[in-house]
């Protein structure tokens, strides 16, 4: 998944805000397809100004904050420190011992884990 921008977010929207492709950018898709489906009444491109004016109007952070966080934790995720990987896999071997976790939850996690070191 990428980084959506908000700068290319206004253009598609000034372009495409009609037909919803704005929409389907953002992630919105069920509104991305109401857009399409009411295209042709013109209701969609009315929105569109709206949703324009929002996006310009709105700061990087809120934006950031509103479409790009799920992609934004994965990166944060995935540059972890690998002293923090072994810590936490310790951790996690720890709890599987215990029998707070099953094997099956262990294995899972240890994997992710793994695989970000």
């Amino acid at each position: 998944m990428k980084e959506r921008n908000k700068w290319i977010a206004l253009v598609i929207t000034v372009f495409g805000g009609w037909f919803g492709i704005h929409k389907f950018y953002l992630g919105e898709n069920a509104a991305g397809v109401l857009y399409l489906l009411f295209c042709w009444s013109g209701i969609p491109g009315i929105i569109s100004i709206f949703d324009f004016l929002w996006l310009l109007l709105v700061s990087e952070q809120e934006f950031d904050r509103r479409f790009n966080m799920p992609i934004l934790e994965e990166k944060a995720q995935s540059q972890r420190n690998p002293q923090e990987i072994t810590d936490t896999l310790s951790s996690l071997k720890r709890l599987y011992e215990e029998g707070v976790i099953t094997a099956g939850e262990y294995e899972e996690k240890r994997q992710k884990l793994l695989k970000d070191l």
